[in-house]
């Protein structure tokens, strides 16, 4: 029963080892292809996107001190990996809000009216050619920013995600090599024990 626990560790840890190894692997052609993905988007951060940048923006547009500003820099970056996209996404996230007046998607009225201020009822919204109201244009420019900024942030997330499985990958690694030299140490003593009982090997005393 001991002998089949001993290589019972063996098995369990190359299996370990073989998962690790399949983990880091896929972790890093995860984060190889995020990395790729973004590059294709040729997407490069504006001047204004540093703290201090786009700190004078928010005051300038006079938006709420509650929000939160930006901390990270992507300024004249090449967005190419999960945090300058996430970074990216913070910033467009202000650019927003500075289009909106410092209002969110629910704030906002859903219809255009004629003299700017926008309305829920659609009989006093402004209409078009054939009669319809006119949707809020500002409205429109917070879907795009949180369309554009979900896939960012989902670059992120697969990124971080990626980078998890390669931590995993390598806890699997350590730990199947620590099964195998735990299995091992315990099979040498019983067999240096097995070599020394055999027979020819008892030393003759008189």
């Amino acid at each position: 029963m001991r002998r089949v626990l001993e290589w019972g560790g063996i098995v369990s840890g190359v299996v370990l080892v073989a998962f690790g190894i399949v983990a880091i692997v896929m972790g890093m052609n995860g984060r190889s292809t995020v990395s790729d993905n973004l590059k294709q988007e040729q997407i490069v951060g504006t001047p204004d996107m540093t703290p201090k940048g786009i700190a004078a923006e928010a005051k300038a547009a006079h938006l709420p001190a509650s929000i939160n500003l930006p901390t990270c820099s992507v300024a004249g970056l090449t967005v190419n990996s999960g945090d300058r996209a996430h970074c990216f996404a913070s910033y467009m996230r202000i650019h927003a809000l500075e289009a909106t007046g410092g209002q969110v998607y629910a704030q906002m009225p859903r219809y255009a009216t004629d003299d700017g201020s926008g309305t829920n009822d659609p009989a006093l919204a402004s209409k078009d050619a054939n009669g319809q109201p006119v949707s809020n244009p500002v409205r429109d420019v917070w879907i795009n920013e949180t369309a554009l900024a979900g896939a960012l942030n989902s670059a992120y997330m697969a990124d971080k995600l990626s980078l998890f499985g390669i931590v995993v990958g390598a806890a699997l690694l350590l730990s199947g090599i620590g099964f195998i030299v735990l299995a091992l140490g315990a099979l040498r003593p019983a067999t240096t024990a097995a070599k020394k009982s055999a027979p020819g090997t008892v030393p003759v005393t008189a």
